[in-house]
């Protein structure tokens, strides 16, 4: 498989940042605790919108202003306790310093360990080149939430805990050639998982993958199909103008799903899209997610 070097020619998506992802969650107040109690995250921030009855409520490290700090958006839709989680998103990778401790927490408070801890061996990287020889050794505990929601927690301290949110692809090349032109994003690392696992997992984002959070495309050589279910709404990536994102977009060849312009209640400006696999992405003006943080909003 190979991937194209992306021009340095400046487009629309230059400014972007990874902001959050949006899942669906039948028991908002219970998530809510493991996440603080297991993860250690914060409640940042918590919206009702009762006209069209549902509740957001964001977790993370820290502020969400400028992509400071990826963030986890919980929706609650009113009288809704349960969904079909399906196998397409395959969770959320976090770092933490001490991960013995959080896994005692784990099933008292209603989540699964299915793994660990337990120290995992990686092989060397494809992109970039590293040599045949080169091995690293990380701790790793595997979890799933109250929900049924994946993650993966690695022992090692990091500025923001949230390192990755994985998605699984049917074809690496064509999802990774839409990620670059479509949404701006650069191929950070590529590895292969053999003999571990026959699989292959690409990082893309848009800064440094150990210092910001990335997208990791996830392709298995023998799955044919994504069971994508109801339970996973989106991933939301700031953007300067979601206009001339919108653009840039369809030169690029693909299609807007949502025409940009403020959503309903909340008077955020956006667009969205769909990748080869149907994974929702949403822009989302820079500008008025600030306003949005804004207190008293």
């Amino acid at each position: 498989m190979k991937f194209q070097r992306m021009s340095m020619t400046s487009t629309p998506m230059d400014k972007n940042k990874m902001l959050h992802v949006v899942y669906r969650v039948g028991n908002l107040e219970k998530t809510i605790e493991f996440y603080k109690n297991v993860f250690g995250m914060e409640l940042l921030r918590h919206r009702d919108i009762p006209e069209d009855k549902y509740t957001n409520a964001f977790l993370g490290y820290g502020t969400e202003s400028e992509g400071k700090h990826f963030s986890i958006e919980l929706t609650y839709n009113y009288g809704v306790d349960s969904y079909t989680l399906g196998d397409g998103f395959k969770g959320i990778s976090l770092e933490l310093p001490n991960i013995r401790k959080a896994s005692k927490k784990v099933e008292e408070l209603g989540g699964e360990v299915t793994f660990g801890p337990e120290d995992i061996e990686y092989g060397p990287c494809m992109i970039p080149d590293e040599p045949i020889t080169k091995k690293s050794i990380a701790t790793v505990m595997k979890l799933k939430d109250p929900e049924g929601y994946g993650f993966e927690a690695t022992e090692r301290v990091r500025r923001d805990p949230v390192s990755k949110v994985c998605l699984s692809v049917l074809n690496l090349d064509v999802s990774v050639a839409f990620y670059e032109k479509a949404l701006g994003m650069k191929v950070l690392y590529k590895r292969s998982n053999v003999p571990r696992e026959a699989s292959m997992v690409v990082g893309l984002g848009y800064g440094d993958a150990e210092d910001s959070t990335i997208l990791e495309l996830y392709y298995a050589y023998t799955v044919e199909k994504i069971e994508m279910g109801d339970a996973y709404g989106q991933i939301a990536v700031s953007t300067a103008d979601v206009y001339e994102a919108a653009k840039h977009v369809q030169e690029a060849g693909y299609n807007v799903t949502r025409e940009p312009g403020p959503v309903p209640g909340i008077g955020t400006k956006v667009t969205a899209l769909r990748d080869p696999d149907g994974f929702k992405i949403v822009l989302v003006d820079e500008e008025d997610f600030e306003k949005e943080l804004a207190p008293g909003v």
